[in-house]
């Protein structure tokens, strides 16, 4: 995700971090360098005289734009579910951590240093490990490190091999609200709200597993791939007649906006994953973290990820 002020002035046309223009730039170069050929050549192609008025262009050029729009609304709409769906996990933990502190009786008060051995400690703990976890899920990472030391070592050892971690965690804290029942360290009736945090927590994941395995059809992103190319690749010919040496320009010009607004949306159809304007995941992970671990009284709390070249992942 691109963190930065929006720039003002000359520098809003120069700036290249956070711009869609690096990604485009080969073809975006390749049509304007067939724009000034054809300008070059007058639109002549083995003296066949290859002749266009704008009409078509025209025609074609305002459902292509309304095209390009809808699919970018779609994948934006991916995006901020995406979001949400995030936002409502850093709630969730809050109240997860909340419940567990309040809810279950017993024990003395609530503290990082109680280790594992407090079923309110390693819930809240493994809330952190399922953050993570679902994480490396969603960009396919293979990767505990980050949060192998908040799992008991029996724990991680069953998790490791496990093909849904997210999933794995959960039934390890379905097992110790179990456990608490049993023992009577929590009401029934209370118990089902916590019941309901996990839950929530599960539905989240999947709602966010639906996104990743659910791309926009490949027919309709393919169909709009071919008619951006091939407009704008034939529109030097349509212009050429009409403005002369002033066609590269306004081909690079048209180009620029509709190979952008193209390589955009399959940029954030995929939110998950690790361009720059993708959702800052590990940042929002690492605040779920801090928040845990704030709300145990730990002394040993991680710093907030910061923007890297203006890019916050």
């Amino acid at each position: 995700m691109i963190i930065r002020d929006r720039p003002s002035g000359f520098r809003l046309f120069l700036m290249l971090r956070g711009s869609i223009l690096p990604q485009i730039l080969p073809i975006l170069l390749l049509n304007t360098l067939v724009a000034t050929l054809v300008t070059l050549t007058h639109g002549d192609l083995f003296a066949l005289k290859i002749t266009l008025t704008t009409i078509p262009f025209s025609m074609i050029g305002l459902p292509l734009a309304i095209f390009l729009g809808f699919r970018n609304n779609a994948a934006y709409d991916r995006y901020w579910e995406a979001r949400k769906l995030w936002g409502d996990l850093v709630v969730k933990s809050r109240n997860l951590s909340r419940q567990c502190q309040n809810l279950i009786a017993g024990g003395p008060v609530v503290s990082a240093s109680l280790g594992f051995g407090d079923v309110r400690v390693r819930m809240i703990f493994r809330a952190i490990a399922y953050a993570y976890a679902l994480k490396n899920l969603l960009r396919d990472i293979d990767d505990s490190t980050e949060y192998k030391h908040y799992l008991r070592e029996s724990e991680w050892q069953k998790l490791d091999s496990s093909s849904n971690k997210p999933d794995r965690l959960m039934l390890g804290m379905g097992a110790d609200l179990r456990m608490c029942l049993e023992q009577k360290r929590i009401d029934p009736c209370l118990a089902v709200a916590l019941d309901n945090t996990l839950s929530g927590m599960v539905s989240l994941a999947a709602a966010c597993e639906r996104i990743k395995n659910t791309p926009i059809p490949f027919s309709y992103t393919l169909l709009l791939h071919r008619t951006a190319y091939i407009y704008c690749f034939l529109l030097p010919f349509g212009l050429v007649d009409t403005i002369g040496f002033m066609t590269p320009f306004v081909v690079a010009v048209v180009a620029y906006t509709f190979f952008g607004l193209d390589a955009l949306g399959d940029e954030i159809e995929e939110p998950f994953g690790l361009d720059a304007n993708d959702l800052a995941l590990d940042a929002i992970c690492r605040s779920i973290e801090i928040n845990l671990r704030e709300s145990l009284s730990d002394t040993d709390i991680p710093a907030p990820h910061q923007p890297n070249n203006y890019c916050l992942t």
